[in-house]
């Protein structure tokens, strides 16, 4: 019997989050430390097996509320369900012709939830790999984060960028450039222009998440980035400025990689979050404790994501056990991310 297991892995953006989603430039890399694993198999019918990790039992309302507040209320399940209609409809815009064979898929992670860490396009990822597997279907590179990115957008109504989803797709470390004039359309689908960077570039890089109950300390990523997009649409100048900050940022980055310059790059690190930190004032207090306890001992820090999770550059062991004691006395867990 066929049987499939694809993965997907966190990622943390170095730099220019999130101006992925406002014609920006980025820098991610991805976090091997963790994934999300979807499984498929030839069955006789198809079929999403549900996981513990789709809760729709709760002892009691106060449960469900703590659930919702902590997970949003789009679970893997539904995310597969998009990830397969939207793959079967960009097979049939492309002539591809699917066999008739069926299968049952179910997936897992270990992604630290709701810490924006990009669990839930791991998990599209993940199922879009083996979906092109099972149909024996190849779908250039470029297109395939764009893809993804529609899964969410289109079909969920969810507002997102396609950064997670481009090194997600891509792995490594990736320099991103979504500009207008560089954006061009494949197979139908808006794709950036993505360079492979050298991982070895990078200085020692830490990641920082909240480790213990996240409810009263976290917010969802649409929570965040919805209201964003609406400032954005509506021209609110603080925030259309601040997004070609976020692009400049991105693109100092990547020359104080490839001059090696580290103390520039956690400069650019920096500057990333006190600039989102002026567009967004009204960032949970925890969130900024995280940033303000990294920065105490010498490190540079800001948002991996949307929250609840933080990157940034140390200079040395010394250091990072510093980031270690200071960070986890207020619940965090910090560990140095796998890129290859």
């Amino acid at each position: 019997m066929l049987l499939l297991r694809r993965r997907a892995h966190a990622r943390a953006g170095l730099v220019g989050n999130p101006s992925d989603g406002y014609h920006g430039k980025t820098i991610s890399l991805i976090v091997r430390n963790f994934f999300a694993e979807a499984v498929l198999y030839e069955w006789e019918d198809l079929e999403l097996v549900w996981t513990d990790q789709n809760q729709h039992r709760f002892g009691s309302i106060h449960e469900l509320v703590h659930d919702v507040k902590l997970h949003g209320y789009f679970g893997g399940v539904p995310l597969i369900k998009a990830a397969i209609k939207k793959f079967a409809e960009y097979c049939q815009a492309q002539g591809h012709t699917l066999h008739k064979r069926n299968f049952s898929i179910r997936f897992e992670s270990n992604i630290p939830r709701q810490v924006g860490l990009a669990g839930s396009s791991a998990i599209i990822v993940a199922t879009l790999r083996c979906l092109m597997d099972f149909y024996q279907v190849q779908i250039p590179k470029e297109v395939q984060p764009s893809l993804a990115l529609a899964v969410e957008t289109e079909e969920l109504g969810i507002t997102a960028g396609l950064q997670d989803r481009v090194i997600q797709v891509f792995e490594g470390l990736v320099y991103m450039d979504f500009a207008k004039e560089r954006m061009e359309q494949l197979n139908g689908y808006w794709c950036g222009r993505y360079e492979r960077l050298d991982p070895g570039l990078l200085p020692p890089v830490y990641l920082a998440y909240i480790a213990r109950d996240a409810s009263e300390f976290v917010q969802p990523t649409y929570a965040v980035h919805t209201p964003l997009r609406v400032r954005f649409q509506q021209g609110e100048p603080a925030v259309v400025e601040a997004m070609k900050t976020f692009a400049r940022l991105a693109e100092e980055g990547r020359e104080a990689l490839l001059a090696r310059d580290h103390e520039r790059l956690a400069a650019v690190i920096n500057a990333n979050f006190d600039k989102r930190r002026e567009i967004l004032p009204h960032m949970l207090p925890g969130q900024i404790q995280m940033v303000e306890v990294a920065r105490s001992v010498g490190a540079s820090a800001h948002f991996a994501g949307s929250g609840g999770a933080i990157l940034g550059t140390y200079r040395d062991e010394g250091m990072f056990a510093k980031l270690r004691g200071a960070l986890g006395e207020i619940g965090c867990r910090v560990i140095k991310p796998t890129v290859v």
